[in-house]
């Protein structure tokens, strides 16, 4: 197994635990041996093992002369679990080939020189634009102390996210919605304007997916009967609102609409990746709601672009992702 097939089974051991380790980051680590075998980890649910130390226990006292890779920098300072960088000392690890830094201030390159300082061969960068997607909530928040904004939207070919009635359900099929609620498992808020609360009484629950409930959250004020109490209300300059919840150890913000809110995170520049369930189905006139309210680009050379990161069919329908700038 070369270093690419290895990094790329870590990323696939912390793809398997992304919804139950937040606030920490979600970490796949893989010991291989001298002699080729394989033993696996990834990070436990909060208060239990890092990856690394997990991959270390499964391989035993094989993991001496091994080589072990992360996907993230192992930590070297003492939180709910001792340090990863004893674990790996203390096993006889010969190599370690790590994908990114961890940019968390107790970490920050101090795991990486202190396994140097113990003699063990150190590499950095295998796999790192690939774990940098994959850990993108966690290093927007530890780098700006704000969650990463995903903006989801679901719409028919012509764009419209409802009829001129107000209807909407359900414009995507049921392998969209199930994703839908997937994306809400691996956030750890979802947020709505208090019209969507008062128009559509949202439970934004998770459900046909197995994983935890997002704290939810309304912009404005939610009616006490409303389904999605109990609820954080939150008003005022959207920066101020993304901070709070930063600082309440939000890594993930899946912000779900209506088309007002979507359109002012829009117009603030706060989202981070857009997520666009497109349906085969056509309204076929104007006077349906589009994907945001309010004031748009008033020309073609101020339309704001982007860049599709990835699009996947589900069942009849299409998922884009889009980030903004340049690919």
């Amino acid at each position: 197994m070369d270093d690419l097939e290895a990094m790329d089974r870590t990323l696939g051991l912390a793809a398997s635990v992304r919804s139950s380790t937040s606030p920490n980051p979600w970490v796949g680590a893989v010991v291989v041996t001298a002699d080729g075998e394989v033993f696996d980890g990834a990070t436990a649910p909060p208060g239990g093992p890092h990856a690394e130390p997990a991959a270390l226990a499964a391989a035993g006292s094989a993991a001496r002369g091994a080589t072990l890779y992360s996907t993230l920098e192992p930590c070297s300072h003492h939180g709910r679990t001792p340090p990863c960088v004893d674990a790996i000392v203390a096993a006889g690890v010969e190599r370690v080939v790590v994908g990114i830094v961890d940019p968390d201030e107790h970490v920050a390159g101090r795991g990486i020189a202190r396994l140097r300082a113990a003699g063990i061969d150190v590499e950095v960068g295998v796999a790192a634009a690939a774990v940098r997607r994959q850990l993108a909530p966690y290093l927007t928040h530890r780098r700006t102390g704000r969650p990463f904004v995903v903006l989801k939207l679901a719409a028919t070919l012509d764009g419209r996210t409802a009829a001129p009635d107000g209807s909407s359900r359900w414009i995507t099929g049921e392998a969209a919605r199930a994703d839908t609620h997937r994306l809400r498992a691996e956030s750890d808020a979802v947020l709505v304007g208090a019209g969507t609360v008062r128009a559509d009484d949202p439970e934004l629950t998770v459900r046909h997916v197995a994983g935890p409930e997002p704290l939810r959250v309304v912009l404005g004020r939610a009616p006490a009967d409303a389904r999605i109490q109990p609820c954080l209300e939150l008003s005022g300059d959207l920066g101020e609102v993304l901070d709070t919840l930063g600082h309440k150890g939000v890594l993930q913000l899946l912000v779900e609409g209506g088309a007002t809110v979507a359109g002012a995170f829009h117009r603030a520049g706060l989202v981070d990746r857009y997520v666009v369930y497109l349906a085969p189905v056509l309204l076929g006139g104007d006077d349906g709601v589009g994907l945001f309210r309010g004031p748009g680009a008033a020309t073609i050379g101020e339309a704001w672009r982007g860049h599709i990161v990835e699009a996947v069919p589900l069942g009849a329908d299409l998922r884009i992702d889009i980030e903004p700038g340049p690919a």
